[in-house]
């Protein structure tokens, strides 16, 4: 209980001031990406046996990022750490380490860890499911960052330099 409250969690979380129903609406697009069924596509018969390999091969290097920007990722936050898109009280804006290769490490290992179960199972059905995630942790994402713009005065300097989402592209 006392971990809640350090992240800022309080008796009037649910009432939404703090972004606790993104933090619920992602736990529960993680919950049903993990049991839906494979669906994979129809033209898996169709995809040789050596491309599908390579595929997985992909897949597994995007894991290994994911896994990076999520370990790393919560190294660097540290006593920053907070589920909630609304920064800690007692918090610093962090800006070094994985931090300076993509804003929001944490919600990109999600995205990118997703994407590649996702691309290794060839699975269309969790590839649905990982889109929505996308949608959801951007728009958790766009929420956070007008409560750290109004935080911390460097933060659109900050915002100018690194990627939000996905290193080197978004």
């Amino acid at each position: 209980m006392n971990l809640l409250k350090q992240w800022g969690f309080t008796p009037d979380s649910w009432k939404g001031q703090r972004g606790e129903y993104w933090v619920l609406a992602q736990l529960a697009l993680l919950v049903v990406f993990a049991l839906v069924p494979v669906y994979p596509s129809a033209a898996r018969e169709l995809v040789p046996l050596t491309v599908q390999y390579g595929l997985r091969g992909v897949a597994s290097a995007i894991a290994l990022l994911a896994l990076v920007l999520l370990g790393k990722g919560l190294i660097d936050l540290g006593p920053s750490l907070t589920p909630l898109p609304y920064p800690r009280d007692d918090g610093e804006l962090v800006q070094t380490g994985v931090y300076g290769l993509v804003r929001h490490s944490l919600y990109s290992g999600l995205i990118l860890g997703t994407f590649a179960l996702s691309l290794g199972r060839l699975s269309l059905s969790h590839l649905a499911v990982n889109l929505a995630l996308l949608a959801v942790l951007n728009a958790k994402a766009s929420q956070e960052e007008v409560w750290l713009q109004a935080r911390y005065p460097d933060y659109s300097d900050y915002r100018q330099r690194v990627k939000k989402l996905i290193p080197w592209v978004y």
